[in-house]
């Protein structure tokens, strides 16, 4: 096995990760917070080097801020908005020449 299979192997495992992350935030936005947050918790407690905590700082989940146009939920007024209604519009079928 060449040097260059090796690098290729990792970049692919490097593009294919990344994507999955992405669309695991993307996908499951309340699950990604949640495992976000666990791990984050158990990066940042005493003990650790500061690098860790530094990364388990980073990772933290944005806390929401409760106003109804940030789209957590929280305030229980983010659901469908009603549907606009239109004029309904007669079909006109014209027949094959």
């Amino acid at each position: 096995m060449s040097t260059f299979d090796i690098v290729q192997g990792v970049i692919i495992a490097l593009v294919v990760i990344a994507a999955a992350y992405v669309a695991f935030r993307k996908l499951l936005p309340k699950t990604s917070t949640r495992v976000m947050a666990r791990v984050s918790g158990s990066l940042n407690h005493e003990g650790r080097s500061a690098v860790v905590r530094s990364l388990g700082r980073r990772v933290q989940p944005a806390a929401a801020t409760g106003s109804c146009g940030d789209g957590c939920g929280s305030c229980g007024s983010c659901g469908p908005t009603p549907p606009v209604k239109t004029e309904a519009q007669p079909l006109h079928f014209k027949p094959r020449a």
